[in-house]
């Protein structure tokens, strides 16, 4: 499928499979409860862990996101480009859905410069959850083919190619006044356990 197929799944409350900077993700309309539940139970995650949430830039964050807990010096860190992938655990608007955050008061997210990401993000006017897409137990798909194979033929899934990164990821915990980087890699610390 093409990126405005996708879209147009995204914007229906669909789950749909897209390339990231390293893997493919699965993601649906974070504003919509119904979507996100439909990309739990797809992956068998528990509410509890909460999601990450890429865009290409902060304003499609902003809903998500209590940048007044945040000082310059964090933002500016934010907002940086890097070798590799960062995730950064914010704090939440306390508006802010439980099925999002999970247990947490913060919030994971990702400034994403795939150009499919940028694209589903402009067409569609919001953010991205972000989780790999995979099945409990295999790899992370790193083709539109492996997407088919692991969630079917039909699966909404964007036919791109990822990008260059590892699969090294790096979370950072941004809190009002410190921050203290940890180096995880995907497959040894999820997301919940980093809080």
């Amino acid at each position: 499928m093409n990126v405005q197929q996708i879209a147009t799944r995204l914007m229906q409350d669909e789950v749909v499979a897209y390339p990231t900077e390293a893997v493919f993700g699965l993601s649906c309309n974070p504003l919509s409860e119904s979507a996100v539940r439909k990309l739990l139970d797809l992956k068998q995650r528990p509410i509890e862990k909460g999601l990450i949430l890429v865009a290409p830039s902060l304003h499609f964050l902003q809903p998500f996101v209590d940048f007044s807990h945040l000082s310059d010096e964090q933002l500016s860190r934010l907002q940086e480009q890097y070798e590799h992938p960062i995730t950064w655990v914010v704090p939440a608007k306390t508006e802010v859905p439980d099925f999002l955050t999970g247990q947490f008061n913060s919030i994971a997210v990702r400034l994403c410069t795939h150009p499919a990401v940028k694209a589903l993000c402009e067409k569609t006017g919001f953010a991205l959850t972000s989780t790999s897409a995979n099945l409990t137990g295999q790899s992370p798909c790193r083709s539109a083919d492996a997407v088919r194979s692991q969630f079917g033929a039909d699966f909404p899934v964007a036919d791109e190619v990822v990008g260059q990164a590892q699969n090294h990821r790096k979370f950072v915990i941004c809190s009002q006044t410190n921050f203290s980087d940890k180096d995880k890699t995907c497959s040894t610390m999820p997301f919940g356990a980093i809080r």
